[in-house]
């Protein structure tokens, strides 16, 4: 292939190719070309041009398939336009004259084609430059129409319309001809030919005036011709001209050309009457039509109404939005105008007027819904609003008409209704899309929505009540605060109006709809509506009997209102179950007996009502199982069983009952039947076994005797196939936007679709679509669907014997009926049986022994050959079922065997198609028949089978069934992947393109060849390459195929191709070729841009964003797509088109793919980004509305501006989003959101200004989230305060994101300020309308949180600005205050628990962060305080601001600490296992309601740990000592209150003492806290943990709760465990080291506890003995502790647990294991540091709490693991620090050896011993590997070994073994070359020396001193070098100073004399003072400063030295006297400067 791509054809590689190989060669090349002929230079072209022209046109001969001829003629026609054109009419005449060829042979026709296309390539491309040539170039193609093939036909129409594109005006000579040519091919009896005439007369109109003048009614009348019997892709295309050019008549203006055709304007009520007369009459002309219509024959075939009605829409949107805003009330007008009576003869029949109300319902929906902003759509449904109240009063008016006899034959109000039913949908559909943006259309009381809907619930018809009460229904979605106000205002109609049945039936429809709203509400409804609403239907079934003109219409509302409050869920059904029960039970009579004497009483019309009874029973049950699974347990099911015999045995009865009373009882007996099928086939099999015969008898029944005649295939067959499959059957089956219409046309002629009339019932079920009507079947429909499905369940669990009576018996019937009704009961059967198979496959059943299968097989076999190609499809999908559930292989190969045989021998398409779709089907279900010869036959057959061309339906279904194969033979299939590749391209290139069905089927083959390939795709060897090259041919053929459905099979392909070698694929083509399809009339094509446009992004995000602007950038002249990716980029056209679309499943998959985009490119393209999103959500920000929310005015200055800070900018510019839907605006808030945590993750500039700013100087073209942060602040203000609920939530966590993010970003320009502080006036104008009154819950919960953040962020900190926000905080307390009685009735209790919880959160953070702050602030100031006289204003205002918050939350503490021991109070009960439940307060707690207990749950797991916190802060501040006076009788009227909690009242004491008030808080914070920590959920939050560790160590810090927990060591045990499995379970270090404070307070607890203990022992005992002393501390007098109960013990686990984590080293166990190798020394981590640094001060503390025994057996852990820390992190460190951890170990040994344990006589000996073996260790560490010494650091050692000698008892170090090994560490560590190590021994031995006790010192002093006073004397010699020597002397002097203070006298003398020398060595003289270093100079002052100590000090040695070295005398000398110079030129500068002395004197040295 790589052969092909040359300029010129390679025809020496051409000529050496097979013959189908040369096809795929000429098509590379082709393509090739078509890519290099634009970018090649016109002189390489002129040089080629003659040669290629005359390849070109030689390809014309060679019969050229489909896709090459146009790939031909598109090359020729660049060819010329870039090249020369001298040439140009030889080829022109070349193609001329191919096409009036006389040869008429098959084998010439692509030629002639190719001719054809030719010339249309040329015109189009070369246009008016080809002169008057183009007249006999168009008389001679019109010439070959006359006796063209219809392939001919499509061409020829196709290049018409090409010629016409390139000449434009020039062509008008032509265009009558081509007009009249068009019109017959747009009534042709081949679709692909009407598609082709549309196109051509679309662009026609273009330019040809008469069309939209003069011939206008032809056109129109032409276009309905073209609907009769049209498929749906001449719909779309031939309602595209005809609504362009009626858009086109409309708009005209008057030109020269209409004038002189005499022609007028047309007018907006003449043009909709053209259409109308189409919607109403259809095609037949006006006079054919009366004539019927006196038959009364005449009825409008359904697709040429429903073509038009997709004209309707195509005019309205090609005239565009603001025209249809300007003109809405004339259109609304004329479309409700097609339903209504004057127009009796659309809606005659019922069927029809339902097709008519669905077509009616799709031009509002799609005009209205599609093309209309939100302020247009709130226009519109006031126009609505105003055609239901004129209808309204036309109804008044019959009804109020005093005589009876007219009133009942008044025709006009039946006929209004469906003028009311279309307009109500659309106001309901109109306002769910609105969602709460709605609002302000219901509150304004001039258009009054609600009453006038209300109004029409009492309409004589049924459907217009219905259709009100979902208008209802639609209203409470979109306003869920509406819904509870709505049902109050429908009950109390419904009991004042009770004896109206309209007003029952209507009303009850509206409450059971409003019902059925509920669960799309999240916030509900007050739980007591469910008891009212029992109440009511009660009352009704009651008074039913009492009135027999309504019992009909009560016993239907009461059972309906049953039903729908079933849906309300267990919560609410639970309170009514026993009274349902009983209903239940009475409805039906108790025995056979009673059922007998029921059928000898009673009429017609008691029967009547009592089927209406049952069937509404059975359907309240139905309910109830479906929607209150969890109360189904074996009681209830017990229950619900009694009456079911007695309902089956009703329904044996029901035929002869219909027969003694006449044709009344026909429908309700069929609704009871299909009420019945339902409820049995949703409860367990196992309930009903005893009537399995009965019930069967009866479905066999309902299936082969039919009532009626009704194909209703499909409505029962499309679920039971494969949804792959019913893509054979054309797009009418496959998903499209529009199926709402389009579904009628699948129905067949019978029946018009489902409404709601005929299933009231299904007015409360969910529907499939949002804001889609529910469309219940007819009943007669709907019982077989039923039947089939009980069938299905059945079948599956009767007996195997049973199965085959059924199955003959369903045999026999088929066989007995003939002609259309076979067909019927084959198609029922078929349903029934396939479905039992499923229910069979899915509990995987057998089917039964070989009678049973072979009668199975004959049932499916026979279904296989039917003319219904649905049913052949259905059949084949069975019979792969079938063999699923035989599962036996031999019966499998003959299954196959069979379908082979057919195909081999038959020839008619039926049975062709069948088996061959059979074949693959076989394949799905048994993942690949292991076989490789069954492979082989299949795809033998199949191929044959491919290519037949006389058939494009076996093509089509073969290749379907041959891309299954490929698809599920797995591995197997490989070797065929060559051969079928070759297939699939031949028959790519050959299959005309008007069979699209041929070129979908091979699109899935490809589909799966690419799979099947796979990753080897992206293989390098020549067999990969061309394998590869071949699928992308194809891909390419595919593109390029007319046909949508073919497109996007070829996107889908390259899709996949893209994920498996994405290097091959040329993504700037597919780019383009996306971009193109975008916006799609084809709802499957823009699945498939989208899809893989996800995909695409996922890796290449940045490439597909460039390729689609430079697209855009070159702009070809066929690319003008609807959305402007030029401005707004890939991203923005994305967004426009998820504001249009309305399919679900494409929307999410733009906002996948949007996400996608952001992740990747957010961070780069910031402004882009975050203009998008700002663009959207100002679109529509209806900022006037906002403006007005202030509240106080005395506020004002500040504030008058607070909302118009944003509003400066909403000048009227163009958007490039027009009002964008809520929807939308809030995807764009949340994209915000994701923008803001993509730049955290990207970096810290992004949140610091002045780094920002600084990089953005460097480099311009950096940008930084922080410099947009007003873009950010005014899109979260806008979205904030919008219209819409959910955007106002997206608006608020917007907000609260970023000043959670930006809150501590400092303001570089005013230092001490931040950033985010000029937006507080903005922060508080959003949050102001959160808290008005009318606001839902959840925003306001959502507000309070944004609230908190704000205050605890500190921006603020001036206290007046604060006090706005913190009063919205403020006025909400005082709403919770008012308690749970006064909340509003209009949701459901557990949002007022959400919004109070919310509230007490938000005042718990602030209140924390209030103490945090102040508790740092007092910290600052005890440092501050040091230094003496600082400046006080700054200090005092650092204090202001914190301990000001604290006073502004102080004030309402009193309340909040009741509020929130409340709120604690109800968590902890709602924690209690379910064990507990009958313990809970039966009224609920402070607030929640008992029945709302389940919802109530959620919101506080969400707030109780700040609460926690917070009041655990509040109790340690007051330190547990305040008790209200008034505690006892708490204030607030609550059921519950922290301190009567769980008491009786009778026992309740009045008043508890403090005591009692203390101990309940302390157990409820410590009971709550454990019970969380015992078991955080894997998804507990963090901030929850460390609350909770925060909260106990706030609790723990007071010493009342210490002294209760030092006092109950099970507590403290408990408490120990808990924290160890807490520690043990997370890893983070906060949690740990939280969680190690604790530890720390327990232990110190129990600490003061044995103090304590001990000293009131010493008291009480004074006088007695010492010996008797008990001894206090865990071990008691054995030293023994037991697991589980001790407190040391538990502490000493927990310690070990975080040190052997930290430090794995420690851990003997592994130690001892040969794979450890105690190598290297880690380094930890900062907080691995933090944590072992805790622990070890823990473990020293530990000792303090044992007994003497017990101390002495936890010593030795204790010290293995001190000494153990200190061993392996003892390193040196570069700058001579000591290690976090090597200092906490050196403190916890110090405070260990300290301990007075060592000392108490019954322990000390074993404590010697032990801590000598310590003091070892240590010394042990020295010795252990050589190659290790360089890391350890002595010094650290030696502190340890100092620490021992300096804090134990002397007995412990004075062992001489022990002392000499210690002096002999000393002596090496004083010859270190490190300065710094020998510095830090000699401060050592200077405390070692100083010790008091002489045993000690004394043999150090005596080992070391000669040492050190020999090192000092060599420094005379070398002087010191650096200031690090320097130091090192100067201690190495102190030293010895002072030993010699010291020493005894009589060796004193000795020791000054020795020091004397050294000390004047180094003084300098004067001379050499100057030039002297500066460790020298500092070496000389030192020497001095101690020379003038110590010779006073001792005088006589001075002396007698002095006199005995005179030298030594000068020396002196010298020195005193420059230092007394030198001081005194000090002293002068001192005096001319004497404000410098008073500087501070700070304390320098802490020791």
């Amino acid at each position: 292939m790589e052969l092909a791509h040359s300029l010129l054809l390679n025809e020496e590689a051409y000529n050496q190719l097979g013959e189908f190989q040369k096809a795929e060669f000429i098509f590379e090349w082709l393509r090739f070309l078509e890519k290099l002929l634009p970018v090649t230079s016109r002189a390489d072209i002129r040089e080629n041009q003659k040669k290629l022209v005359e390849q070109l046109t030689s390809l014309l001969n060679n019969s050229p398939g489909p896709p090459t001829r146009r790939l031909v003629a598109k090359n020729l026609a660049v060819l010329y336009s870039t090249g020369d054109t001298f040439s140009v009419y030889q080829t022109i005449d070349k193609c001329n004259e191919l096409i009036r060829s006389k040869d008429d042979s098959p084998s010439y026709l692509p030629t002639k084609l190719a001719a054809v296309v030719c010339l249309g390539y040329l015109y189009k491309k070369l246009g008016r430059i080809l002169g008057n040539s183009f007249t006999d170039t168009v008389g001679n193609v019109l010439k070959a129409m006359k006796n063209a093939e219809s392939q001919g036909r499509y061409e020829i129409m196709l290049s018409l319309q090409n010629i016409l594109n390139g000449l434009g005006a020039a062509a008008i000579p032509c265009h009558r001809e081509i007009y009249k040519a068009a019109r017959s091919c747009l009534t042709d009896r081949s679709m692909a030919v009407r598609c082709a005439a549309a196109k051509c007369l679309l662009e026609l109109q273009n330019e040809a005036v008469f069309m939209w003048s003069t011939d206008l009614d032809s056109v129109v009348t032409l276009c309905f011709k073209s609907f009769e019997g049209s498929n749906y892709d001449v719909r779309l295309a031939v309602s595209k001209l005809l609504g362009t050019v009626l858009a086109r008549a409309l708009t005209s203006k008057q030109t020269t050309a209409s004038i002189r055709h005499n022609f007028r304007r047309i007018s907006l009520e003449e043009v909709m009457e053209l259409l109308g007369t189409g919607f109403l009459r259809g095609s037949c002309g006006f006079l054919r039509a009366s004539g019927d219509m006196l038959k009364g024959t005449s009825s409008v075939s359904r697709d040429v109404r429903v073509g038009v009605t997709q004209a309707y829409v195509v005019f309205v949107s090609t005239l565009g939005a603001q025209w249809l805003e300007r003109n809405f009330s004339a259109f609304l007008s004329h479309i409700l105008d097609l339903v209504s009576q004057s127009h009796p003869k659309a809606i005659q029949s019922q069927m029809d007027a339902i097709g008519c109300r669905r077509c009616v319902s799709f031009i509002l929906r799609a005009t209205v819904g599609g093309l209309l902003g939100e302020k247009a759509q709130i226009a519109a449904a006031k126009e609505i609003c105003q055609a239901i109240w004129k209808l309204k009063k036309v109804v008044d008016a019959a009804m109020s008409d005093s005589n009876l006899e007219t009133r009942i034959n008044t025709t006009d109000v039946t006929i209004s209704q469906h003028v009311l039913v279309c307009a109500l949908q659309e106001l309901g559909s109109l306002i769910h899309g609105l969602g709460t943006t709605a609002a302000p259309l219901l509150q304004d009381s001039s258009t009054g929505v609600l009453e006038a809907v209300i109004s029409v619930i009492l309409h004589p018809s049924i459907s217009v009540r219905l259709t009100a009460a979902w208008c209802l229904r639609c209203i409470a979605v979109a306003l869920p605060s509406y819904v509870s106000l709505l049902l109050d205002r429908c009950i109390e109609r419904l009991s004042a109006l009770k004896s109206s049945p309209e007003a029952v039936t209507g009303y009850s429809f509206a409450i059971a709809a409003l019902l059925g709203a509920v669960k799309h509400c999240p916030l509900g409804i007050p739980h007591g509506k469910g008891k009212v609403i029992m109440t009511v239907a009660e009352d009704l079934l009651c008074s039913a009997s009492q009135n027999s003109r309504i019992s009909l219409q009560r016993t239907q509302a009461g059972w309906l209102l049953i039903a729908a409050l079933m849906t309300l869920g267990p919560a609410v059904v639970q309170h009514h179950l026993p009274r349902m029960l009983l209903l239940w039970k009475c409805i039906f009579p108790s025995s056979p007996k009673d059922l007998e004497t029921e059928k000898t009483r009673g009429d017609s019309f008691t029967w009547q009502v009592t089927l209406e009874g049952r069937a509404g029973a059975l359907c309240a049950i139905k309910s109830f199982v479906s929607h209150c699974a969890g109360l189904l347990t074996d009681e209830v099911v017990q229950r619900l069983l009694p009456p079911l015999p007695s309902a089956v045995d009703l329904l044996t009865q029901l035929s002869s009952i219909s027969k003694s009373y006449g044709n009344s009882l026909k429908t309700p007996s069929t609704v009871y039947r299909h009420k019945l099928y339902e409820l049995l086939a949703v409860l367990p099999p196992k309930t009903y076994e005893g009537s399995f015969c009965a019930v069967l008898k009866e479905l066999v029944v309902d299936l082969t005797v039919p009532d009626i005649q009704i194909d209703a295939s499909t409505v029962l067959l499309p679920p039971l196939c494969h949804e792959n499959d019913l893509l054979l059957l054309g797009p009418l089956l496959q998903e499209t936007d529009h199926r709402f219409i389009e579904e009628q046309l699948l129905l067949g002629n019978s029946i018009a679709g489902g409404s709601l009339e005929y299933d009231p019932y299904s007015i409360y079920e969910k529907v499939a679509k949002g804001d889609s009507v529910p469309k219940p079947l007819p009943p007669v429909l709907s019982v077989i669907s039923a039947a089939t499905h009980l069938f299905g369940v059945m079948f599956s669990h009767v007996a195997e014997s049973h199965r085959l009576q059924v199955l003959e018996q369903l045999l026999n019937s088929i066989k007995q009926t003939k002609g259309s009704r076979q067909q019927i009961v084959q198609l029922n059967v078929v349903s029934a049986f396939s479905t039992s198979l499923k229910h069979l496959a899915n509990c995987k059943g057998s089917l039964g022994p070989e009678e049973v299968r072979r009668s199975a097989l004959t049932l499916v076999m026979g279904a296989l050959e039917s003319k219904n190609p649905l049913l052949r499809c259905a059949a084949a999908e069975c019979l792969a079922r079938l063999a699923q559930v035989v599962s036996d292989s031999a019966f499998t190969a003959r299954l196959a065997q069979v379908s082979f045989d057919k195909l081999k021998s038959a020839r008619d398409v039926v049975s062709r198609t069948g088996h061959s779709l059979a074949l693959g089907c076989l394949y799905r279900y048994l993942g690949g028949i292991g076989s490789t010869q069954h492979l082989n036959a299949c795809v033998g057959i199949l191929y044959t089978l491919s290519q037949d061309n006389t058939s494009p339906d076996v093509q089509a279904w073969a290749l379907h069934s041959l891309s299954l194969i490929v698809d599920l033979a797995g591995p197997l299939y490989h070797v065929h992947v060559e051969p079928t590749l070759s297939l699939v391209l031949m028959l790519l290139l050959t299959v005309p393109p008007a069979y699209a069905e041929v070129h979908q089927s091979l699109g899935r083959c490809l589909n799966a060849l690419i799979t099947t390939l796979g990753p080897e795709l992206q293989g390098s060897s020549t067999t990969v390459s061309a394998l590869r090259t071949s699928c992308l041919l194809g891909c390419a053929v595919m593109q390029d195929n007319p046909d949508c459905l073919v497109q996007a099979q070829a996107i889908s392909c390259l899709q996949q191709l893209h994920m498996f070698a994405p290097r091959h694929v040329n993504l700037s083509s597919l780019v383009s070729c996306l971009c193109v399809n975008l916006c799609s009339s084809y709802l499957l094509l823009r699945r498939a841009v989208v899809a893989c446009l996800r995909q695409l992004v996922q890796r290449e995000a940045a490439e597909v964003s460039e390729y689609a602007i430079a697209l855009v950038k070159e702009s070809r002249e066929d690319f003008t797509p609807d959305v402007n990716i030029r401005e707004i980029g890939l991203e923005g056209a994305l967004l426009g088109l998820l504001d249009k679309e309305l399919d679900q499943r494409l929307c999410q998959d733009i906002r996948e793919t949007l996400t996608h985009m952001l992740t990747s490119m957010a961070v780069e393209k910031l402004s882009f980004w975050l203009k998008l999103c700002k663009d959207v959500l100002a679109a529509s920000a209806d900022f006037n509305t906002v403006a007005s929310v202030d509240t106080t005015q005395e506020e004002e200055t500040a504030k008058v501006d607070d909302a118009s800070v944003l509003t400066s900018d909403s000048d009227e510019r163009f958007h490039p989003f027009s009002n964008p839907r809520w929807s939308t605006r809030v995807f764009a808030a949340e994209c915000v959101c994701k923008i803001i945590s993509q730049c955290e993750n990207a970096g810290s500039a992004h949140f610091d200004i002045t780094l920002a700013q600084e990089r953005k100087q460097r480099d311009s073209r950096d940008d930084f989230l922080v410099l947009h942060l007003a873009d950010l602040i005014r899109m979260a203000f806008m979205a904030a305060t919008d219209h819409s609920d959910q955007l106002r939530l997206s608006g608020l966590q917007t907000l609260l994101i970023v000043v959670r993010k930006f809150a501590a970003v400092p303001e570089p320009e005013f230092p001490g300020h931040v950033i985010l502080e000029q937006y507080q006036a903005n922060v508080g104008a959003a949050l102001r309308p959160a808290f008005a009154p009318e606001t839902p819950p959840d925003v306001t919960a959502k507000a309070c949180q944004v609230c908190s953040a704000w205050i605890a962020s500190g921006v603020v900190s001036d206290l007046n600005d604060l006090r706005r926000v913190h009063q919205l905080l403020v006025s909400s307390l005082v709403k919770v205050q008012a308690g749970k009685e006064a909340q509003s009735q209009q949701y459901n209790e557990s949002t007022s628990t959400m919004e109070i919880l919310a509230v007490l959160k938000a005042w718990a953070e602030v209140y924390i962060v209030a103490v945090e702050k102040q508790k740092n602030q007092s910290d600052t100031q005890n440092h501050c305080l040091k230094i003496v006289n600082s400046a006080e204003e700054t200090y005092r205002d650092v204090t202001s601001s914190a301990s000001g918050l604290l006073d502004l939350v102080q004030t309402d503490l009193g309340t909040l600490n009741k509020l929130w021991l409340a709120a604690l109070q109800d968590f902890a009960l709602l924690t209690l296992p379910s064990e507990y439940a009958l313990q809970l307060p039966a009224e609920g707690g402070t607030f929640y309601t008992a029945e709302t207990i389940e919802n109530a749950r959620p919101h506080y797991y969400n707030s109780w740990a700040l609460i926690l916190y917070a009041t655990a802060l509040w109790l340690t501040s007051t330190g547990f000592i305040v008790v209200d006076p008034d505690e006892g009788v708490t204030n607030l009227s609550r059921p519950v209150t922290p301190t009567t909690m769980c008491q009786d009242s009778s026992t309740r004491p009045l008043v508890k003492s403090p005591e009692d008030v203390n101990t309940d808080r302390f157990h409820l914070i410590l009971g709550i806290s454990v019970e969380f920590l015992c078991s955080p959920r894997s998804d507990a939050a963090m901030e929850n943990i460390i609350a909770c560790l925060r909260a106990l160590q706030a609790l723990f810090d007071v010493p009342w709760p210490r002294s209760k927990i030092g006092g109950d060591q099970e507590l403290g045990v408990e408490l120990l465990n808990v924290l160890h499995r807490l520690i043990l379970t997370r890893e983070s270090p906060d949690i740990q080291l939280a969680a190690l404070e604790v530890v720390r307070l327990i232990l110190f607890a129990a600490q003061e506890h044995v103090k304590e203990k001990r000293r009131s022992a010493e008291v009480d005992d004074g006088a007695a003995e010492k010996e008797t002393l008990p001894e206090f501390g865990e071990g008691k007098d054995t030293g023994g502790l037991v697991p589980g109960k001790s407190l040391v013990f538990a502490t000493l686990e927990l310690c070990v647990c975080i040190l052997v984590r930290q430090l794995p080293q420690l851990n003997p166990k592994l130690t001892c294991s040969p794979v450890f190798q105690s190598g290297k020394h880690l380094l930890l981590s900062e907080d691995g540091s933090r944590l072992v640094a805790a622990a070890l001060v823990i473990l020293s503390d530990v000792p303090a709490i044992c007994s003497p025994e017990g101390s002495v057996s936890v010593l030795p852990t204790i010290l293995y693991l001190i000494i153990g820390v200190l061993k392996e992190t003892a390193v040196k460190v570069q700058d001579g620090q000591l290690p976090l951890t090597v200092a906490a170990s050196l403190q916890a040994l110090k405070g260990l050896l300290s301990s007075p344990m060592a000392r108490a006589e019954k322990s000390r000996t074993a404590w010697t011993d032990l801590l000598r073996s310590a003091l070892v260790t240590v010394l042990d560490c020295w010795d252990q590997v050589d190659g290790l010494l360089q890391e350890l650091d002595e010094v650290s050692l030696l502190t340890a070994i100092t620490v021992f000698v300096m804090s134990t008892s002397p007995e412990v170090t004075t062992l001489e073994c022990l002392q000499k090994r210690c002096i002999e560490k000393f002596k090496v560590t004083l010859d270190s070359k490190d300065p710094l190590v020998q510095r830090k021994c000699y401060q050592l031995l200077h405390s070692i020396f100083q010790h008091p006790n002489k045993t000690v010192s004394y043999p150090y002093i005596h080992s070391l001193a000669p040492s050190i006073v020999g090192k000092l004397q060599e420094t005379e010699k070398t002087k010191p070098e650096n200031a690090a020597e320097l130091k090192v002397i100067q201690e190495g002097i102190k030293v010895v100073t002072a030993l010699t203070a010291t020493a005894e006298e009589e060796h004193r003398a000795h020791l000054v004399a020795c020091l004397l020398p050294i000390l004047i060595s180094f003084l300098l003289d004067e001379n050499a003072l100057v030039s002297a270093t500066n460790s020298a100079k500092n070496l000389h002052e030192f020497a001095l400063q101690n020379l003038m100590q110590i010779g006073p000090q001792y005088s006589s040695v001075f002396k007698k030295l002095m006199a005995s070295s005179p030298t030594m005398k000068a020396r002196l000398e010298s020195a005193v006297k420059g230092n007394q110079e030198s001081i005194k030129v000090k002293t002068a500068k001192h005096a001319k400067n004497p404000g410098k002395s008073s500087s501070i004197q700070l304390k320098t040295n802490f020791l």
